[in-house]
């Protein structure tokens, strides 16, 4: 190299040229002994600040974040109860011909204020209600039902052949107290049916709930009653005040504060002091005109024709201002643990939501399943009766061995999928032995093996699980053979 050769690393410097870090030596004298010991002692003072910033954080500047009170992570193992929920709702919807509807996360506050009534815990105590950079009040949807009483109107449905039949899953929000099954974020799945006051709407959305359980072997049994019309409600609620305040001293605080606030609530009361009190309540159903009993026994009649157990339970209510007519709830029966004791969901006739919110009168009626309540009621009812739930089913099992296999086992897989077939794999796993073990847990019928000498040959090793028995096929074979052997040819 001769002196104006130049070195690359410091950019085009010629060998002539000062280097700063080794004050000003030359390619002559590049003996690192010669360097003066002050700038020794600078470089070993760079060297310990350099360290001294690299220092780890100590543990006590360290923060972990935890989920907010009330909120609840879903985690992949989770995945299988929801999922298996969420089709068997999706499956209901089409065969009974519900149509989709999403509606928005933030709706204006006072929909759900009008609709649900002041007084109610939900507006008074569990709204998540905030003011918007434009100053508008919004809130994070309590519930569903009002929303999609609001996109009927907007969107003019009324013009279309009645009634309009919707369901939706998503979350819902309220500031509620967490407890077994029941969080501030939660999910629900819901269908209405909007524009029919024929009982025959309040049996459909009841057959097609007890349908759902059964489809995911939940039996349940439903409990219903009838809270009549405005005016049944209004005689009711005079003669339900006068007997509560007769035993004011004996009713736990907020019994006493729904008396004058909300007093239908009464006898939705969980606390174990009231239960006496709220046992030899007048019975709404006493109080209902003949055209309220007429719809209730109506309803009735339908469901002792599809065989629907069900118990009429004078003391049922909903705690929301909308309801009118039928209102029903569904608990799990054969369970021995607190959860059988939650509803895992209910629903009613709100005749008057619509045009409460502005709309043309249209009578309506919608139910309201709780999905993380029916999740641990399929895990309670597991973990009584020793059973457990499998994930997804899957058709064959691939395992590799090597790079080049796992490249082209990616390919493989793509092609699978578009056959249709549900193939299972881990291109993580290096060990044949661990990727056989796998394949026993899916219970496949057949694996599919690919090492380096199958890449060169262009084959695959198609491998009977149960009997052990092997075969060599060729790569663009794999389909029609393995469908064969499916018998989904």
């Amino acid at each position: 190299m001769t002196t104006k050769t130049k070195i690359p690393f410091f950019n085009g410097m010629t060998t002539k040229t000062k280097i700063p870090f080794f004050n000003g030596m030359t390619d002559k004298n590049t003996n690192y002994n010669m360097i003066k010991p002050k700038i020794v002692k600078k470089i070993v003072v760079k060297k310990e600040e350099k360290k001294k910033s690299d220092k780890p954080v100590s543990e006590k500047n360290k923060r972990t974040y935890n989920l907010i009170k009330g909120m609840h992570d879903i985690l992949p193992k989770e995945e299988k109860y929801w999922k298996k929920i969420f089709h068997t709702a999706e499956g209901l919807a089409e065969y009974f011909q519900f149509g989709r509807l999403d509606t928005p996360i933030l709706e204006e506050a006072g929909l759900y204020v009008r609709s649900l009534g002041r007084g109610t815990d939900v507006v008074d105590k569990e709204m998540y209600v905030f003011e918007d950079r434009d100053g508008t009040k919004v809130c994070m949807r309590p519930e569903g039902t009002a929303a999609a009483a609001r996109a009927y109107i907007m969107h003019g449905l009324w013009n279309n052949p009645q009634p309009v039949k919707m369901w939706y899953w998503g979350p819902m929000f309220r500031h509620d107290r967490p407890q077994a099954g029941r969080y501030r974020q939660f999910y629900q799945l819901s269908y209405e049916t909007i524009g029919s006051p024929d009982p025959i709407a309040d049996a459909e959305l009841i057959i097609v709930a007890y349908n759902f359980f059964q489809d995911l072997n939940i039996p349940v049994e439903v409990r219903i009653n009838s809270i009549g019309t405005t005016e049944d409600r209004q005689r009711y609620k005079t003669e339900l005040i006068n007997y509560y305040r007769s035993k004011r001293s004996y009713l736990c605080e907020d019994c006493r504060q729904r008396i004058s606030k909300n007093s239908m609530r009464l006898l939705d009361c969980k606390a174990e002091q009231c239960q006496p009190i709220k046992e030899e309540a007048p019975q709404i159903i006493d109080w209902l005109s003949e055209a309220s009993k007429n719809h209730l026994m109506k309803v009735l009649e339908y469901l002792d024709e599809l065989s629907i157990p069900y118990v009429l339970t004078p003391t049922l209510v909903r705690g929301l201002d909308y309801y009118t007519h039928t209102v029903f709830e569904f608990y799990a029966t054969g369970l021995t643990t607190e959860t059988a004791q939650s509803a895992l969901g209910g629903g009613g006739r709100y005749d008057l939501l619509v045009e409460e919110l502005g709309g043309k009168p249209a009578p309506a009626a919608g139910l309201s399943l709780g999905i993380e309540r029916i999740v641990s009621t399929i895990k309670a009812f597991n973990e009584q009766n020793k059973t457990t739930w499998s994930g997804p089913t899957v058709d064959i099992f691939f395992a590799q061995l090597g790079d080049r296999a796992k490249s082209r086992v990616l390919k493989l897989l793509n092609e699978l999928r578009r056959g249709g077939l549900k193939v299972a794999f881990n291109l993580y796993k290096s060990s044949l032995k661990s990727q056989m073990e796998l394949a026993n847990n899916y219970k496949v019928p057949y694996t599919l093996i690919l090492g380096q000498k199958e890449v060169q040959e262009g084959s695959v090793i198609i491998r009977d699980m149960e009997s052990g028995v092997q075969e060599i096929v060729d790569q663009k074979k794999i389909e029609a053979v393995i469908k064969k052997k499916l018998h989904k040819d």
